[in-house]
């Protein structure tokens, strides 16, 4: 796998929707290769920016996450979320990078995953690419942070084991394999978390992804997600005290 970073001119609301900021960042592209996007310049594009001292953030991490537990359980005075339907801080809202701008995510990141597919596709005159709209999160007793798939298009995000068997016989029953979070993982490592200005990377030479030449449908989507009663953390997540959030759960 090879990833090759892309730099760009700083983002700002000044620049224009996505496809604007490709058309000038991005020149090439190849079969079976998989554009990876951090969801800060998707967002920015779409507007989903809101200045900071014109709201309370608490009121705004609250409006947009599905569920939170109030800042005041955190030892760092963080709001623990749940949003499209992932644990993360804050709801993804973040400061960095943002030029004076609260930056939400994305508010629909698979329609955004598809309009920047079709727009290569297209461009280039492609069949089989991948998109992968990127932020980066915190894992629970893990110091750091680690990228996370936001959404995905052009190629199937798991990889099924179940009913296979390992070296030694043994049938799987469990084990799925989370390639566009792995993708992401890998991308986001090297694309950095501070001031390297490259929020657009492109990764080759990936035998193991299965592409497809469109985006992913409803089920493909709702297989990637797991009820929190489903959930092998259950036994934690349900004994939270979750508020309900202004998101609605898709």
């Amino acid at each position: 796998m090879n990833i090759q970073l892309i730099q760009t001119e700083p983002i700002t609301t000044d620049s224009g929707d996505i496809t604007n900021i490709l058309d000038k960042s991005l020149s090439s592209f190849e079969e079976k290769s998989i554009l990876v996007v951090t969801s800060k310049i998707v967002s920015i594009s779409e507007g989903r920016v809101v200045k900071i001292g014109s709201i309370d953030k608490d009121t705004l991490i609250q409006n947009e996450a599905e569920y939170y537990l109030p800042h005041t359980k955190s030892k760092y005075d963080v709001t623990l979320t749940i949003n499209h339907n992932m644990l993360v801080c804050t709801a993804g809202i973040d400061e960095s990078n943002g030029n004076g701008y609260y930056i939400l995510w994305p508010k629909d990141p698979q329609a955004s995953a598809n309009k920047i597919r079709e727009y290569v596709v297209k461009r280039f005159g492609l069949t089989n690419i991948g998109i992968i709209i990127t932020d980066s999160r915190s894992s629970p007793l893990r110091w750091g942070t680690t990228g996370v798939a936001l959404s995905h298009s052009g190629f199937f995000a798991l990889n099924n084991y179940i009913g296979e068997p390992d070296i030694f016989g043994r049938t799987l029953t469990m084990t799925k394999a989370n390639v566009a979070d792995g993708l992401a993982m890998g991308a986001v490592t090297v694309m950095g978390e501070g001031k390297e200005q490259t929020p657009l990377a492109v990764i080759t030479d990936v035998p193991f992804v299965q592409f497809q030449s469109r985006n992913p449908n409803k089920e493909e989507i709702k297989n990637l997600r797991i009820d929190i009663a489903d959930d092998v953390y259950a036994p934690l997540l349900t004994m939270a005290d979750w508020k309900k959030g202004g998101k609605k759960k898709k």
